[in-house]
Formats: C-alpha cells, structure tokens, sequence
C-alpha cells in the first residue's frame, strides 16, 4: 500500500466504525433516554467479549509479531469486573448472560485471535483504540446519567495508565506501520477489522431491541 498502513486502515473501515457508533443503542445511551439496566446489560457484553480478548493477549505477549500490541496498561477485565459488582451487586457473576451476538462475537475472538497475530492484532485496534477515543465521551455521559461518582461503575473508560491518550495513540498506529506485513496480509487484517465492527455492531443492535432503542 502506498499509504501509511494505519491510514489505509482508517479509510478502509470508517463506514463499519461509523456504522457501529450510530446504532441506536449508542444514540439512546447518550442520549440520557436508557436506564441503569440497559448500562449494566452492555456493560456485561463488554465483559465476555473482554474476556477472551484479554486471554489471548496472555496467549499472544511472546509472539514477534502480536507481542507489541500487548500492553498492560489497556487492560480492561478488572475494570469490569469492578463496575459489574457496583452496578448489579455481589452476585452480579451470576446475574449476567452473553446475548446472541457477544456469543457470535466471542466465538470469533476465539477463532483468530490465539492463532494469527493479524486476528488478535486487529480485534485489539478495534477495541482498545475506540475505548481510548469515543469512549471517553460515553464515559461522561454515563457518569452523569446515572450518577457515577468519582468514575465508579465507569471505570472501564478511565485508563489511569495512559495519561497522553493521544501519544498512546500515535505510538500505536506507528506499530501498525512497522509490522512485517505483506500486502495481501495488510488485507487480511483490514477485513478482519471490518468484521471486528460488524460483531460490535451486532451486539449493540441486539442489545437495542432488547431495551427498545431500536437499531
């Protein structure tokens, strides 16, 4: 690709970004018009996809490749796990289900992300690079719909970690360029990004006709 790779990957998955911050879940959530329950319940999803992300960066920390893309500073499950037990109390384990699409999702997760360090690569920019930039406008909203003081039951959007978001950022998208990718795997990863935003779209719309916020 002529173009840096990260800015062809940019480009080449705007519309699916776009796609997944407009679905109608995400507009009434900022919106103020969705209660707690509806937090919670995507909260949840957060955590099962989370899960399996952050267990195959564990599976991924040595590889030549995927290894530079494992930071600790971004991980999110105990900041879940956190915000979970505020929002839902002591049994919020077992209160909490995976809905169809955070299963589809998952299964995903699992598929590419321990094997191929493209797959694992490209899950991780399109989640951690989004909970860095969009999130944090969720993060105000939440605290101030429903009264999270001090961030908690919001700390999944607080990286304590990287004060510079913004450096972090570019640092990151310099990785991208740097990876030992051919053409036609600079490809892969893009589709897999792409597919990557269709899941996290899925699992919003899904959760949208649950709690009647439509698609």
């Amino acid at each position: 690709m002529s173009t840096r790779f990260s800015a062809a990957l940019r480009e080449a998955t705007w519309a699916e970004h776009e796609r997944a911050e407009s679905a109608g879940f995400m507009r009434g959530l900022l919106a103020g018009d969705l209660p707690s329950g509806a937090y919670a319940d995507l909260t949840a999803q957060h955590y099962f996809a989370y899960r399996v992300l952050e267990q195959a960066a564990e599976s991924m920390r040595g590889d030549p490749v995927a290894g530079p893309f494992v930071f600790d500073e971004l991980t999110r499950l105990p900041a879940l796990e956190r915000d979970l037990h505020h929002l839902l109390g002591d049994d919020w384990a077992d209160r909490i289900r995976p809905n169809t699409a955070t299963q589809r999702y998952c299964a995903r997760l699992q598929e590419v992300c321990f094997t191929w360090p493209g797959g694992f690569i490209a899950h991780s920019y399109t989640r951690y690079l989004g909970d860095l930039s969009g999130g944090q406008a969720i993060r105000g909203t939440v605290e101030r719909t429903f009264g999270l003081t001090d961030g908690v039951g919001a700390e999944f959007y607080r990286f304590p970690g990287i004060p510079r978001p913004r450096e972090f950022k570019d640092d990151y998208r310099g990785r991208l360029d740097g990876a030992p990718w051919s053409p036609d795997e600079q490809g892969r990863v893009i589709d897999e990004v792409l597919e990557a935003y269709r899941h996290n779209t899925d699992v919003l719309v899904e959760l949208g006709e649950v709690h009647g916020s439509g698609t």
